[in-house]
């Protein structure tokens, strides 16, 4: 059973905020393909069980979403190496994609979440670029909304993210998808 991660903070207040691309890329591909997410209060998340797969949405905010994949993890036994969370990295120019096998948190509060709870850097990473806007602070920035011009050009980017979320599921091998998809500019 593979695991697919979306980080964001629940609430209409952050729906289409930078720090929501996990959100906002699960939600896409979900609509692509037609199915629904269910709230789960087992899980603290809204969760979507397919037979190969499961999207899982945190709904413990963005410090705690390490507490609601490893609730996640313990009951559907998942190996770490099935796991691949998506989230905002603003290090990264907007809309580029960065996959990685592992790592350190990076000063992202969700991943330093999830490191703690699964006591491991090892799990799968897709880091969505949303850029830096050195006029303001980091925490303003990554909560600040995508611009209109942005939101139009997620719907590109998800079109990747779902193929990256496809060939993941399928158990394409991780090193091959990461090659293929840093590679492009």
């Amino acid at each position: 059973m593979k695991l697919v991660v979306g980080l964001g903070n629940p609430g209409k207040k952050y729906k289409n905020s930078k720090h929501n691309i996990g959100f906002m890329a699960l939600d896409s591909y979900a609509a692509t393909n037609k199915s629904k997410f269910k709230k789960s209060v087992k899980f603290s998340s809204e969760i979507l069980v397919s037979n190969d797969y499961i999207l899982l949405k945190p709904k413990t905010f963005m410090n705690n979403s390490g507490m609601a994949v490893n609730r996640v993890v313990e009951y559907y036994n998942i190996d770490l190496n099935d796991i691949l969370i998506i989230f905002d990295d603003l290090n990264l120019s907007f809309a580029r994609l960065r996959l990685r096998p592992s790592g350190s948190a990076g000063g992202h509060n969700g991943i330093k979440s999830i490191i703690a709870n699964l006591s491991s850097q090892s799990f799968n990473r897709l880091r969505v670029g949303i850029g830096r806007n050195a006029n303001k602070d980091m925490k303003d920035d990554v909560l600040s909304n995508f611009s209109k011009l942005e939101l139009n050009a997620l719907t590109e980017i998800n079109i990747d993210i779902a193929n990256i979320i496809e060939q993941f599921v399928s158990s394409e091998p991780f090193e091959v998808i990461m090659n293929r998809f840093n590679s492009k500019e």
